[in-house]
């Protein structure tokens, strides 16, 4: 196992995996609460379908092994998180939503109880984003 996996979270409930809807929204929000599964979607004979897993190990497992199989990806939910209509325009969403992320993005800081803040502070500094990648210093 290389490092980089082992740098995924886990689920917050690995009894609840494979149980959410298959609709979700797909990336955004800037910010992540928790990862409730890994996808791995599979595509050929017409029929879109994926897997869910409780570790990132397993999907990507899975992922390299299946044909027609797709990158994993991670089931996220956001309890608050930033909305972006337009480039530089920023709200503040308080409220929950699951949505797909590429599972790269979970290298951005876990929402914490003052992350979305200090982003949205008078005082923030002027690349707002870097708070988010946990590289601004508040």
């Amino acid at each position: 196992m290389s490092n980089k996996m082992a740098e995924y979270p886990v689920v917050l409930n690995r009894r609840k995996v494979g149980k959410y809807p298959a609709l979700a929204k797909a990336g955004g929000g800037y910010v992540w609460d928790a990862v409730l599964e890994y996808r791995v979607w599979c595509h050929g004979d017409g029929d879109d379908y994926y897997c869910a897993f409780a570790t990132y190990e397993e999907a990507l497992a899975f992922s390299q092994a299946t044909r027609g199989a797709g990158e994993p990806l991670a089931l996220i939910l956001q309890r608050e998180y930033i909305s972006e209509p337009e480039p530089g325009q920023f709200i503040h969403v308080k409220a929950e939503r699951i949505t797909e992320w590429p599972v790269a993005f979970l290298s951005r800081p876990r929402r914490t109880a003052t992350t979305l803040a200090d982003f949205f502070a008078p005082d923030a500094p002027s690349n707002r984003v870097d708070i988010l990648r946990g590289l601004a210093k508040r």
